[in-house]
C-alpha cells in the first residue's frame, strides 16, 4: 500500500515550472543536489534531485497521487514516460517486480539522475533512455504507460502522448496519467473520452488533481 501524499517523508509544495523549462534537453540552471525519500510499499526509498528538471525539490503532490494510484501486476511492462528523476519508475520497478519497466525523458540531467536513482534504490528491472516522447521507445508496447505530462509545454504536445500511447500499447494496456484542473484535465479527460477506442476512468483525486486511466478495449475474439 502506497502511504498517502500526506504522510510522505520529504515532498514538494505544488510547483510552477522554474525560469527554464524542465523539458529542455540541456538545462543550464546550475546544480544544486538534494537527498529526498518516500516510503512505498513499506520501503524506504532514497532519491536525489536536482535544479533544472521538473519537481526539483521533492515529490510533487500530483505524481504522489499517480504513484499511489498505479496498480500493477507483477509481470507488468511498464513506461514512465517523461520520468523526471525517477519517483514513478522506481516505484513501478518495486511493484512489478517480475516485469520490465523503461523511463525515458528528454531531459538529459533527468535522465542521469534516474539512472542514479534506479541504483540507489537497487532496482534491477529497469532501464533509463534519453529521448523525446516515444522516440525512445519505437516500435515496443508496454501494460502500462504512466506519465504526470509536460502541460506546460502547450496541449499539442499533450494530445500528442494521448494519441500516441495505442501505438504503445499491449491489447488491454492502460495509460495513467495525473494533471490537475488549471493544467486542463478535464479537458483531456473529455478528449480521452470522445478519442479513446476503450474505457476511461478517475481512479483518484486530491489536492486539485485526479488520475486517469485510459485502458485499450481488447481485441474482439470473434474478429
Amino acid at each position: 500500500m502506497v502511504v498517502p501524499p500526506a504522510l510522505l517523508l520529504t515532498m514538494a509544495d505544488d510547483e510552477e515550472p522554474e525560469t527554464e523549462q524542465y523539458f529542455a534537453e540541456q538545462p543550464r540552471a546550475r546544480s544544486d543536489r538534494m537527498e529526498r525519500r518516500f516510503l512505498y510499499q513499506g520501503e524506504l526509498l532514497t532519491f536525489v534531485v536536482d535544479t533544472g528538471i521538473f519537481a526539483s525539490h521533492g515529490l510533487d503532490p500530483g505524481t504522489a497521487l499517480l504513484i499511489e494510484n498505479l496498480t500493477l501486476r507483477r509481470t507488468d511492462r511498464v513506461l514512465d514516460l517523461g520520468c523526471g528523476w525517477g519517483a514513478v519508475g522506481v516505484a513501478a520497478a518495486k511493484s512489478a517486480r517480475d516485469g520490465r519497466v523503461v523511463l525515458t525523458d528528454v531531459n538529459r540531467r533527468a535522465a542521469r539522475l534516474a539512472r542514479q536513482n534506479v541504483e540507489r534504490n537497487g532496482v534491477r528491472n529497469a532501464e533509463v533512455r534519453v529521448g523525446s516522447l516515444f522516440a525512445p521507445v519505437a516500435g515496443e508496447t508496454f501494460d502500462v504507460i504512466a506519465t504526470n505530462p509536460p502541460f506546460h509545454a502547450g496541449r499539442p504536445l499533450v494530445l500528442r502522448i494521448l494519441s500516441e500511447a495505442p501505438d504503445h500499447l499491449a491489447p488491454d494496456g492502460r495509460l495513467v496519467l495525473v494533471g490537475k484542473g488549471s493544467q486542463g484535465i478535464r479537458f483531456y479527460q473529455e478528449w480521452l473520452e470522445a478519442h479513446w477506442s476503450g474505457t476511461v476512468n478517475v481512479l483518484g483525486r486530491g489536492s486539485g488533481y485526479r488520475v486517469l486511466e485510459a485502458r485499450r478495449r481488447p481485441p474482439d475474439p470473434t474478429h
